[in-house]
């Protein structure tokens, strides 16, 4: 009864009632009994995106128990939930299914802004190609619950502000659908600089009469020195020698070198580092891998480096058995940014070259399936790469 979903047979017969002496108030009594079961009965939906998430859950949990508050059935499906708390960051590709859970979810429905990052993107503001700015860029919110993260006794005051909001509804005040932010992304830390200074100016401008006299009051006064702390000394740590598993770094180098004389090796102390010429790359894994000896049957990471002038693939290998490991580096030119697959040979490698296509714009030849897997498909750019610029999404840090 203009509350918000209520059918036009229910506006009618509130308004019929209404012109009977008395029906004002038995219409409005009724109305406040709906908006306080509503505001007492509320079904949030189980979505928590990041690590906000873990205060929402300890919440609900036997400690806080929001059951307390009327929050009491959390629902697996938006067609039986009036409540969406976003708990944790929210990125692009996460967006679309957000509106899409909104939207399935029926009228009226309600918004609480958990948390720093559900609010404005928190400490990814800066520098972030894939997270966005504040949850209410995507759908209304109704409350924001500030903090990183905020404690659940702030989720519980929050969820009390929303059934305050939900208690005053009716006709004359009836739920509609929020206003969504438009608003372009601002350099926040450089505007509060800027409007600090000149507070800071007009303090002072304020403040001279008073300065001045308090000098010709007080000639003789020296403000206090602050007394420094004597610098405390520590006793220096020593490594932790441990003792090397499997293979050692030189027999693994020889081993190798033995079959693959043109590899070189860069200096390191725990771990073997070998450059591998591009027409080397396949052969030489396939090698580590199926020598009984070096045995190095693991992938543990397939990555890339940009160095601006060319792109290093960096891989990890492991042996399960002996447990000696070593880096793999392989120059990628950026002009053609492409080289061979290896998940023909470690099946693993299938997703870690997706990723570091999805991410550098690396192509792998023979690839089972070369697409992005992060990102939308319609993303401009590869953004783990030094040239990335993009306005609309990016807001580069000021300090």
């Amino acid at each position: 009864m203009g509350v918000g979903g209520a059918s036009n047979l229910t506006e009618q017969v509130a308004a019929i009632i209404d012109r009977y002496p008395g029906g004002v108030k038995m219409v409005d009594s009724i109305e406040f009994l709906v908006a306080w079961a509503r505001a007492n009965s509320m079904w949030p939906l189980i979505y928590g995106t990041a690590c906000c998430a873990m205060e929402m859950m300890a919440a609900g949990s036997s400690r806080h128990d929001w059951a307390r508050f009327g929050v009491e059935v959390a629902r697996a499906t938006p067609r039986q939930a009036d409540l969406i708390v976003l708990a944790g960051t929210i990125v692009e590709k996460m967006g679309k299914n957000l509106i899409t859970l909104y939207e399935q979810m029926p009228a009226p429905k309600y918004v609480i802004a958990m948390g720093s990052c559900a609010i404005s993107g928190g400490p990814f503001y800066y520098d972030a190609y894939s997270v966005i700015k504040g949850g209410d860029r995507l759908i209304p919110v109704d409350v924001y619950v500030p903090g990183c993260p905020p404690r659940p006794e702030a989720l519980l005051y929050g969820i009390m502000e929303l059934q305050e909001k939900i208690k005053k509804e009716g006709r004359r005040n009836p739920w509609k659908i929020g206003d969504i932010l438009t608003t372009p992304f601002i350099d926040t830390h450089t505007k509060a600089k800027k409007d600090w200074v000149i507070l800071e100016q007009k303090k002072d401008q304020e403040q001279q009469a008073a300065r001045k006299q308090f000098k010709l009051d007080n000639p003789d006064f020296k403000p206090a020195k602050a007394v420094r702390l004597k610098k405390e000394k520590f006793e220096a740590i020593k490594p932790e020698t441990r003792e090397p598993q499997g293979i050692s770094n030189l027999v693994l180098l020889q081993k190798i070198q033995l079959q693959f004389p043109k590899i070189s090796v860069s200096p390191q102390e725990d771990i073997l580092d070998l450059t591998v010429p591009r027409n080397n790359y396949t052969d030489l894994i396939q090698f580590l891998k199926q020598n009984d000896e070096l045995g190095l049957d693991l992938l543990l990471q397939l990555s890339a480096i940009d160095w601006k002038d060319h792109f290093d693939i960096l891989v990890h290998l492991l042996s399960t058995r002996d447990g000696h490991k070593l880096f793999l580096r392989c120059r990628v030119d950026k002009e053609d940014p492409e080289i061979d697959t290896i998940s023909n040979i470690f099946r693993g490698a299938e997703w870690h070259e997706r990723e570091v296509y999805d991410l550098f714009g690396i192509r792998f030849r023979n690839h089972p399936d070369m697409r992005r897997i992060f990102l939308n498909k319609d993303f401009p750019g590869h953004p783990l790469r030094k040239d990335f610029e993009d306005p609309e999404r990016v807001i580069k840090r000021p300090y």
